[in-house]
Protein backbone atom coordinates (compact mmCIF):
# COMPACT_ATOMS: atom_id res chain seq x y z
CA UNK A 1 0.00 0.00 0.00
CA UNK A 2 1.55 3.21 -1.00
CA UNK A 3 1.68 6.37 1.64
CA UNK A 4 -1.62 8.58 1.81
CA UNK A 5 1.15 11.03 3.03
CA UNK A 6 5.14 11.09 2.50
CA UNK A 7 7.18 13.79 3.69
CA UNK A 8 10.97 14.05 2.33
CA UNK A 9 13.45 16.09 3.45
CA UNK A 10 11.82 18.88 4.88
CA UNK A 11 13.57 21.64 6.48
CA UNK A 12 12.25 25.26 7.52
CA UNK A 13 13.81 28.23 9.26
CA UNK A 14 12.33 31.74 10.37
CA UNK A 15 14.17 35.14 10.40
CA UNK A 16 13.79 36.62 13.52
CA UNK A 17 16.33 39.82 15.09
CA UNK A 18 18.71 37.42 16.75
CA UNK A 19 19.49 35.16 13.69
CA UNK A 20 18.34 31.96 11.29
CA UNK A 21 15.94 29.45 13.70
CA UNK A 22 16.16 26.18 12.51
CA UNK A 23 12.69 25.07 12.96
CA UNK A 24 12.60 22.05 11.31
CA UNK A 25 15.71 20.13 10.34
CA UNK A 26 15.65 17.99 7.30
CA UNK A 27 12.81 15.35 8.28
CA UNK A 28 10.92 12.14 7.18
CA UNK A 29 8.45 10.75 7.84
CA UNK A 30 4.93 9.21 6.21
CA UNK A 31 1.39 8.24 6.87
CA UNK A 32 -0.67 5.75 5.24
CA UNK A 33 -4.04 5.32 4.73
CA UNK A 34 -6.41 4.68 7.90
CA UNK A 35 -3.32 5.33 10.10
CA UNK A 36 -2.79 7.56 13.38
CA UNK A 37 0.39 8.80 13.66
CA UNK A 38 1.69 10.50 17.22
CA UNK A 39 4.12 13.38 17.15
CA UNK A 40 5.38 14.01 20.47
CA UNK A 41 7.95 16.05 22.28
CA UNK A 42 9.15 18.95 24.81
CA UNK A 43 7.50 22.78 23.96
CA UNK A 44 9.88 23.69 21.00
CA UNK A 45 11.10 20.52 19.20
CA UNK A 46 9.32 21.70 15.97
CA UNK A 47 6.36 19.31 16.11
CA UNK A 48 3.55 22.13 15.01
CA UNK A 49 5.96 23.84 12.60
CA UNK A 50 6.60 20.29 11.18
CA UNK A 51 2.73 19.51 10.50
CA UNK A 52 1.51 22.95 9.30
CA UNK A 53 4.26 23.17 6.38
CA UNK A 54 2.90 20.07 5.25
CA UNK A 55 -0.04 22.36 4.17
CA UNK A 56 2.23 25.55 3.70
CA UNK A 57 0.49 26.97 6.55
CA UNK A 58 3.52 28.66 8.09
CA UNK A 59 3.81 32.89 7.06
CA UNK A 60 6.03 33.44 5.26
CA UNK A 61 7.69 36.06 6.25
CA UNK A 62 9.64 35.23 8.59
CA UNK A 63 8.72 31.17 7.85
CA UNK A 64 11.04 30.09 5.22
CA UNK A 65 10.71 26.48 3.44
CA UNK A 66 14.61 25.35 2.68
CA UNK A 67 13.93 22.34 1.28
CA UNK A 68 11.16 19.01 0.91
CA UNK A 69 8.42 17.44 -1.00
CA UNK A 70 4.79 16.61 0.64
CA UNK A 71 3.94 13.93 -1.40
CA UNK A 72 -0.26 13.62 -1.32
CA UNK A 73 -2.24 11.51 -3.61
CA UNK A 74 0.64 12.17 -6.12
CA UNK A 75 1.04 15.72 -5.71
CA UNK A 76 3.43 17.89 -4.37
CA UNK A 77 2.05 20.01 -2.23
CA UNK A 78 4.51 22.13 -1.24
CA UNK A 79 4.56 23.37 -5.26
CA UNK A 80 1.41 23.01 -5.97
CA UNK A 81 -0.31 26.08 -7.33
CA UNK A 82 -2.47 28.40 -4.38
CA UNK A 83 -5.61 27.45 -5.98
CA UNK A 84 -5.24 23.54 -6.27
CA UNK A 85 -3.66 23.52 -2.91
CA UNK A 86 -7.25 25.57 -1.28
CA UNK A 87 -9.34 22.68 -2.87
CA UNK A 88 -7.44 20.48 -0.69
CA UNK A 89 -7.39 22.36 2.55
CA UNK A 90 -10.39 21.69 4.30
CA UNK A 91 -11.85 18.67 2.40
CA UNK A 92 -8.83 16.34 1.89
CA UNK A 93 -7.31 17.62 4.62
CA UNK A 94 -8.31 19.36 7.39
CA UNK A 95 -6.52 20.83 10.51
CA UNK A 96 -7.98 21.27 14.43
CA UNK A 97 -5.92 23.95 15.55
CA UNK A 98 -4.36 24.32 18.88
CA UNK A 99 -6.04 27.70 19.37
CA UNK A 100 -9.36 28.04 18.09
CA UNK A 101 -10.16 31.83 19.47
CA UNK A 102 -7.11 32.36 16.30
CA UNK A 103 -8.55 30.18 13.52
CA UNK A 104 -12.18 30.95 14.32
CA UNK A 105 -13.47 34.07 13.15
CA UNK A 106 -14.43 36.54 15.42
CA UNK A 107 -17.18 38.36 13.29
CA UNK A 108 -18.82 35.22 12.13
CA UNK A 109 -21.69 33.14 13.61
CA UNK A 110 -20.74 29.66 14.57
CA UNK A 111 -23.52 28.22 12.56
CA UNK A 112 -22.32 30.36 9.42
CA UNK A 113 -18.32 29.10 9.93
CA UNK A 114 -19.47 25.64 9.77
CA UNK A 115 -21.69 26.15 6.39
CA UNK A 116 -19.57 27.70 4.69
CA UNK A 117 -16.83 25.20 4.93
CA UNK A 118 -19.32 22.88 3.85
CA UNK A 119 -20.48 24.99 0.91
CA UNK A 120 -16.70 25.71 -0.26
CA UNK A 121 -16.17 22.16 -0.80
CA UNK A 122 -19.39 20.18 -1.29
CA UNK A 123 -22.39 20.62 -3.91
CA UNK A 124 -25.08 20.78 -1.35
CA UNK A 125 -27.51 23.64 -0.52
CA UNK A 126 -27.59 26.63 2.49
CA UNK A 127 -30.09 24.11 4.36
CA UNK A 128 -28.35 20.96 3.52
CA UNK A 129 -24.86 22.66 5.43
CA UNK A 130 -27.28 24.19 8.05
CA UNK A 131 -28.57 20.82 8.79
CA UNK A 132 -25.06 19.22 8.50
CA UNK A 133 -23.38 21.69 10.80
CA UNK A 134 -25.85 21.27 13.39
CA UNK A 135 -25.34 17.18 13.44
CA UNK A 136 -21.82 17.53 13.84
CA UNK A 137 -22.01 19.98 16.50
CA UNK A 138 -24.21 17.51 18.64
CA UNK A 139 -22.00 15.10 17.63
CA UNK A 140 -18.78 16.63 19.55
CA UNK A 141 -21.26 17.42 22.25
CA UNK A 142 -22.12 20.99 22.12
CA UNK A 143 -25.64 21.63 24.44
CA UNK A 144 -28.01 23.30 22.76
CA UNK A 145 -26.72 23.73 19.13
CA UNK A 146 -29.49 25.47 17.86
CA UNK A 147 -28.64 28.94 20.49
CA UNK A 148 -24.46 28.32 19.52
CA UNK A 149 -25.37 27.83 16.10
CA UNK A 150 -26.30 31.47 16.34
CA UNK A 151 -23.30 32.62 18.90
CA UNK A 152 -20.18 33.87 17.95
CA UNK A 153 -16.86 32.38 19.35
CA UNK A 154 -16.09 35.00 22.06
CA UNK A 155 -19.23 33.63 23.72
CA UNK A 156 -18.27 30.29 23.82
CA UNK A 157 -16.23 28.60 26.40
CA UNK A 158 -12.60 27.38 25.44
CA UNK A 159 -13.94 23.75 25.38
CA UNK A 160 -16.46 24.81 22.98
CA UNK A 161 -14.89 26.39 20.58
CA UNK A 162 -12.14 24.19 20.74
CA UNK A 163 -15.38 21.34 19.50
CA UNK A 164 -16.31 23.38 16.85
CA UNK A 165 -13.09 23.10 15.74
CA UNK A 166 -13.45 19.51 15.77
CA UNK A 167 -16.61 19.25 14.12
CA UNK A 168 -15.45 21.66 11.21
CA UNK A 169 -12.37 19.05 10.74
CA UNK A 170 -14.28 15.73 10.51
CA UNK A 171 -17.68 17.07 9.41
CA UNK A 172 -16.16 16.67 5.26
CA UNK A 173 -14.51 13.67 6.26
CA UNK A 174 -11.52 14.40 4.78
CA UNK A 175 -8.74 12.16 3.90
CA UNK A 176 -6.15 13.13 6.75
CA UNK A 177 -6.57 14.96 9.79
CA UNK A 178 -3.82 17.61 11.15
CA UNK A 179 -4.90 17.67 14.97
CA UNK A 180 -2.35 20.04 17.35
CA UNK A 181 -3.33 19.17 20.72
CA UNK A 182 -7.25 18.96 19.67
CA UNK A 183 -8.15 17.65 23.45
CA UNK A 184 -6.37 19.95 25.73
CA UNK A 185 -9.50 22.28 26.46
CA UNK A 186 -11.77 19.03 26.93
CA UNK A 187 -13.04 17.49 29.80
CA UNK A 188 -12.54 13.47 29.97
CA UNK A 189 -15.76 12.87 29.06
CA UNK A 190 -15.86 14.99 26.30
CA UNK A 191 -12.45 13.66 25.20
CA UNK A 192 -13.71 9.99 25.07
CA UNK A 193 -16.26 11.37 22.50
CA UNK A 194 -14.17 12.43 20.06
CA UNK A 195 -12.28 9.85 20.18
CA UNK A 196 -14.68 7.84 19.59
CA UNK A 197 -15.41 9.91 16.41
CA UNK A 198 -11.85 9.51 15.62
CA UNK A 199 -12.29 6.12 15.26
CA UNK A 200 -15.66 6.03 13.33
CA UNK A 201 -13.19 8.19 10.94
CA UNK A 202 -10.62 5.62 10.95
CA UNK A 203 -12.56 2.61 10.17
CA UNK A 204 -13.06 4.52 6.80
CA UNK A 205 -10.02 4.77 6.27
CA UNK A 206 -8.97 8.67 7.52
CA UNK A 207 -5.64 8.98 9.01
CA UNK A 208 -4.26 11.82 11.44
CA UNK A 209 -1.42 13.87 12.41
CA UNK A 210 -1.71 13.77 16.38
CA UNK A 211 0.66 16.14 17.92
CA UNK A 212 -0.07 16.18 21.39
CA UNK A 213 2.35 16.18 24.69
CA UNK A 214 0.16 13.40 26.63
CA UNK A 215 1.62 10.21 26.23
CA UNK A 216 -1.42 8.58 27.38
CA UNK A 217 -3.40 9.87 24.59
CA UNK A 218 -0.94 8.43 22.31
CA UNK A 219 -0.98 5.35 24.15
CA UNK A 220 -4.81 5.18 23.11
CA UNK A 221 -5.38 6.53 19.86
CA UNK A 222 -1.60 6.03 17.89
CA UNK A 223 -0.13 3.42 15.72
CA UNK A 224 3.26 4.47 15.29
CA UNK A 225 4.86 7.48 17.05
CA UNK A 226 7.47 10.19 15.79
CA UNK A 227 9.29 11.37 18.42
CA UNK A 228 11.22 15.38 17.68
CA UNK A 229 13.75 16.37 19.78
CA UNK A 230 15.82 19.55 18.64
CA UNK A 231 13.53 19.91 15.51
CA UNK A 232 14.75 16.55 14.06
CA UNK A 233 13.24 12.99 14.78
CA UNK A 234 14.90 11.13 16.59
CA UNK A 235 12.67 8.02 17.03
CA UNK A 236 9.82 6.48 15.48
CA UNK A 237 8.44 2.88 16.02
CA UNK A 238 4.84 1.53 16.36
CA UNK A 239 3.15 2.91 19.37
CA UNK A 240 3.40 -0.70 21.68
CA UNK A 241 7.46 -1.45 20.72
CA UNK A 242 8.34 2.25 21.42
CA UNK A 243 6.41 2.41 25.10
CA UNK A 244 7.61 -1.21 26.08
CA UNK A 245 11.60 -1.06 24.58
CA UNK A 246 12.35 2.79 23.45
CA UNK A 247 15.70 3.29 21.73
CA UNK A 248 16.37 6.61 21.87
CA UNK A 249 17.68 7.90 25.74
CA UNK A 250 15.33 10.97 24.80
CA UNK A 251 12.24 8.56 24.47
CA UNK A 252 13.27 6.26 27.66
CA UNK A 253 13.42 9.63 29.73
CA UNK A 254 9.73 10.75 27.89
CA UNK A 255 8.24 7.89 28.76
CA UNK A 256 10.22 7.73 32.73
CA UNK A 257 8.36 10.99 33.62
CA UNK A 258 4.81 9.72 33.09
CA UNK A 259 2.70 8.88 36.04
CA UNK A 260 2.34 5.52 37.41
CA UNK A 261 -0.83 3.56 38.81
CA UNK A 262 1.60 1.05 39.56
CA UNK A 263 3.66 3.75 41.76
CA UNK A 264 1.70 5.67 43.90
CA UNK A 265 2.84 8.83 45.36
CA UNK A 266 6.48 8.42 43.45
CA UNK A 267 8.76 11.15 42.84
CA UNK A 268 8.77 11.83 38.95
CA UNK A 269 11.57 12.22 37.55
CA UNK A 270 12.84 15.29 35.62
CA UNK A 271 14.99 15.33 32.79
CA UNK A 272 18.05 17.41 34.04
CA UNK A 273 19.02 20.72 31.84
CA UNK A 274 17.21 22.59 28.88
CA UNK A 275 16.38 21.97 25.45
CA UNK A 276 19.37 23.61 23.46
CA UNK A 277 18.47 26.57 21.29
CA UNK A 278 17.40 26.34 18.10
CA UNK A 279 18.96 29.46 17.13
CA UNK A 280 22.61 27.67 17.74
CA UNK A 281 22.30 24.23 17.87
CA UNK A 282 25.68 22.45 19.61
CA UNK A 283 27.53 19.97 17.23
CA UNK A 284 26.41 16.23 17.80
CA UNK A 285 23.56 14.65 18.71
CA UNK A 286 21.67 17.80 20.12
CA UNK A 287 20.28 15.28 23.61
CA UNK A 288 24.00 15.09 24.73
CA UNK A 289 24.16 17.42 27.18
CA UNK A 290 21.22 15.57 28.82
CA UNK A 291 21.76 12.29 28.44
CA UNK A 292 23.11 9.64 30.74
CA UNK A 293 24.76 7.63 27.73
CA UNK A 294 26.56 10.23 26.45
CA UNK A 295 30.06 9.68 24.61
CA UNK A 296 32.48 11.28 23.28
CA UNK A 297 31.11 10.79 19.67
CA UNK A 298 27.66 11.92 20.87
CA UNK A 299 29.19 15.53 20.84
CA UNK A 300 31.00 15.78 17.32
CA UNK A 301 28.78 13.79 14.71
CA UNK A 302 25.31 14.17 14.71
CA UNK A 303 24.06 10.69 14.56
CA UNK A 304 21.21 9.67 11.34
CA UNK A 305 18.10 8.35 11.96
CA UNK A 306 18.54 4.99 10.86
CA UNK A 307 17.01 1.43 11.22
CA UNK A 308 17.70 -0.41 14.57
CA UNK A 309 15.30 -3.41 13.96
CA UNK A 310 12.22 -4.45 12.05
CA UNK A 311 9.31 -0.73 12.11
CA UNK A 312 11.77 0.95 14.57
CA UNK A 313 14.12 3.85 13.21
CA UNK A 314 16.29 5.90 15.85
CA UNK A 315 19.12 8.51 15.65
CA UNK A 316 21.34 7.38 18.00
CA UNK A 317 24.99 6.56 18.49
CA UNK A 318 24.53 3.77 21.49
CA UNK A 319 20.89 2.74 21.57
CA UNK A 320 18.71 1.55 24.51
CA UNK A 321 19.04 -2.47 24.27
CA UNK A 322 17.29 -3.12 27.49
CA UNK A 323 14.17 -5.64 26.43
CA UNK A 324 11.99 -3.73 28.29
CA UNK A 325 10.46 -0.62 30.05
CA UNK A 326 7.83 -0.06 32.86
CA UNK A 327 4.90 1.88 30.88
Amino acid sequence: MEPLLSVNDLCVSFDTDEGRLLAVDHIDFHIMPGEILGIVGESGSGKSVAAMSTLRLVPSPPGTLESGTVMFQGRDLLTLPIRELQAIRGNDISVIFQEPMTALSPLHRIGAQLAECALLHQAISKDDAAALSRDWLQRVGIPDVDDKMLAYPYQLSGGMRQRVMIAMALMLEPSLIIADEPTTALDVTIQAQVFDLIREMKQKDTAMILITHDMGVVWEMCDRVAVMYGSRIVEEANTRDLFQHPSHPYTRALLDTMPSLAKPGSVLPAIEGSVPSPLNYPPGCRFADRCTRVQELCKTDIPPLRSVEANRHAACHFPCTENAHDS
